[in-house]
């Protein structure tokens, strides 16, 4: 904004007498140092947050595909009267997740007299660590050696967030 003398003339504002408005223009050093810093702050608080998300969006697809082989045993018993299956890929994918990219889980078959099963999801590379969930055919469910899934809302399932 301009001002005006005494006699109502313009007077143009100088900031540094001789220099140009061209070098006013742009961010200080310090301007962008803060900007950075903020930036970092925001990351340091986010990417735990983000990394966590991933992992229990994981633990959902792992819970789920057991479930769903489950129900793919169930099918096998309605059909055949009996839980004879020799392996499971004969009537589920065995890899978790189904429609392929990085495997995170593996699905596994085991206690398979012909009247009952207990099929695990065994963690394996990035969720490594984090615990293997089962499922029989009485529907008991297990995680990390615990009578419950960790998304059950139960306080003895509450995962835990890896330092």
């Amino acid at each position: 904004m301009n001002a005006i003398d005494k006699k109502n003339k313009v007077i143009k504002p100088v900031l540094y007498p001789g220099r140009t408005k061209s070098y006013y223009s742009g961010f200080t050093l310090i301007e962008l140092m803060m900007v950075v810093a903020i930036i970092g702050i925001l990351a340091s608080v986010a990417f735990p947050a983000y990394e966590e998300h991933v992992k229990r969006s994981k633990r959902t697809q792992a819970m789920s595909a057991v479930q769903g082989a489950a129900q793919a045993m169930e099918r096998y018993r309605a059909n055949n009267y009996n839980y004879g299956v020799t392996a499971l890929s004969d009537v589920y994918a065995t890899q978790i997740p189904l429609d392929g990219g990085e495997v995170t889980y593996n699905l596994t078959l085991s206690n398979t007299p012909d009247t009952e099963f207990t099929i695990t999801a065994t963690a394996v590379e990035t969720m490594e660590g984090d615990g293997n969930f089962t499922l029989n055919d009485k529907g008991e469910k297990s995680w990390n050696s615990k009578n419950c899934w960790p998304e059950t809302g139960s306080s003895d399932c509450t995962p835990t967030i890896a330092k």
